[in-house]
C-alpha cells in the first residue's frame, strides 16, 4: 500500500525498473556459468537462478517475495547456453512485470522458460554448433597448419567475443519485447527456416572440412600376369575422389548418432585402425 501524506491522499509506490547494467549483469553470469554448473536433476537451473539473483534483490523488497522468487528459478532449466539469453530476457521483464503489480503468475514465469527450452536449444545447436564453430575454425585452421600461432589464438578470442554478443543483444531485445520477442520468431515457420538455414551452412563447412583436412588413401595395388597393375587409390579416385576421407567421416558421423558424443572411444579407435592398418599395409 502507498504511503499516505498530510493531506490524506495515497501515494503511488514506485516503479521498480531495472537498469541496462542489470540486465548486462545478469548475461554475464549465466553466460559464464551456463554450460558449466550442471546440477544432475535439474541441469542449468544452478546458474539460472544465480544470474536472476541480482535482478529478484531488485525487484522484490521482502524476504518471502525474494524466497518465492528464488525458488520458481530453480525448477529444471536445460537449453543452449548462447541463445538462451533470449530467454533470460523475457523472464527478466515478466519479473519486473510482476514486481509491479502486474497480473503475473508464478507458473507463468515458469511455463514460458519451460515452453521455450526446447526450440531456443535447437536453434542455438544449428546456428552456434553447426555454424558458427565449423566457420570460425575453418577459417583459421590453414594458419595453424601452416605453423602460425594465429590459427590456435584467434578462435580463442573471436568465439567468445561473436558469441558474448550475441547473448548479449538478445538478453536486451528479449527484455524489451518480452513474451512478443519470441511468439513473433515461432509464428510463422521463421524459427524452421532459420534452423534449416543454419543446418545447411554448418553441413557445408563440415564438408569442406572433412574434403580440405581428412587425409586417407591406399597404398594398395595389384599386378596380373600379363605385367599390368591395378593401382586401387587410382580407381578410387576415378569413381569419386577423396572417397575413402568421406567415408571416414560417414563412419564416425554414423557411431556419433547411434552411440552417442564418446570422443575418447572414436579417437583411440581411430589410431588404433591406423596403425593396424598402416603395419599391414592397407592405409
Amino acid at each position: 500500500m502507498g504511503e499516505q501524506n498530510t493531506t490524506g491522499t495515497a501515494q503511488p509506490e514506485a516503479v521498480r525498473k531495472l537498469s541496462k547494467k542489470d540486465i548486462t549483469k545478469s548475461m554475464w553470469i549465466y553466460y559464464a556459468g551456463a554450460e558449466l554448473s550442471n546440477s544432475y536433476e535439474r541441469l542449468q537451473s544452478l546458474v539460472f537462478c544465480a544470474s536472476m539473483t541480482p535482478i529478484l534483490k531488485k525487484l522484490y523488497s521482502t524476504d518471502e517475495e525474494l524466497s518465492e522468487a528464488l525458488k520458481r528459478h530453480l525448477v529444471f532449466f536445460n537449453t543452449e547456453g548462447i541463445l538462451g539469453a533470449i530467454i533470460q530476457g523475457i523472464v527478466i521483464s515478466m519479473e519486473e512485470q510482476k514486481s509491479n503489480g502486474e497480473n503475473i503468475t508464478d507458473d507463468a514465469i515458469t511455463g514460458i522458460k519451460t515452453g521455450l527450452m526446447r526450440p531456443v536449444a535447437g536453434m542455438g545447436d544449428a546456428i552456434i554448433w553447426a555454424a558458427v564453430m565449423p566457420i570460425i575454425f575453418s577459417i583459421f585452421l590453414p594458419f595453424a597448419s601452416n605453423g602460425s600461432a594465429l590459427g590456435g589464438i584467434m578462435p580463442l578470442i573471436l568465439y567468445p567475443l561473436l558469441t558474448v554478443l550475441i547473448s548479449y543483444y538478445l538478453i536486451h531485445n528479449g527484455y524489451k519485447l518480452g513474451k512478443k520477442s519470441i511468439v513473433s520468431l515461432l509464428h510463422g515457420g521463421k524459427m524452421k527456416n532459420i534452423i534449416f538455414t543454419a543446418n545447411v551452412i554448418g553441413l557445408t563447412m563440415m564438408g569442406a572440412l572433412s574434403a580440405s583436412y581428412v587425409s586417407l588413401s591406399t597404398p594398395l595395388e595389384f599386378s596380373f600376369s600379363g605385367g599390368s597393375t591395378i593401382i586401387i587409390q587410382d580407381v578410387l579416385n576415378l569413381i569419386a575422389p577423396g572417397l575413402l576421407p568421406l567415408a571416414a567421416v560417414f563412419i564416425i558421423y554414423a557411431y556419433l548418432k547411434k552411440k552417442g558424443p564418446h570422443y575418447t572411444k572414436i579417437l583411440f579407435t581411430v589410431v588404433i585402425v591406423s596403425i593396424i592398418a598402416s603395419l599391414l599395409g592397407v592405409l
